[in-house]
């Protein structure tokens, strides 16, 4: 869970957007001090949510990152990348 706020407010520049808590809360994250010292990680892993744009970033393919990472799952990181993705679109910075 990522937190205990009725919402997430993103800004960027003069602009803010509302996320919902249930939409933070369903994605496949854990935040705990415990774990990586609170870096976001995929549930039930110590895999840094940030590997996965990092690796993709780099050029490596989501098959590839998976096969490297084999405790996160592809319905994980496919969400996270959903998420992302919707995110971007909402801000307007995607099409």
């Amino acid at each position: 869970m990522l937190g205990k706020k009725e919402h997430n407010v993103l800004r960027f520049g003069i602009m803010s957007f509302v996320i919902e808590q249930q939409t933070v809360d369903n994605l496949p994250i854990t935040i705990d001090p415990e774990i990586m010292s609170g870096t976001p990680v995929f549930e039930g892993t110590r895999v840094p949510v940030d590997a996965l744009m990092n690796n993709l970033a780099d050029g490596v393919s989501l098959d590839e990152f998976l096969t490297n990472f084999p405790t996160v799952s592809r319905d994980q990181a496919v969400a996270v990348l959903s998420f992302s993705n919707d995110t971007l679109k909402r801000l307007g910075l995607c099409p």
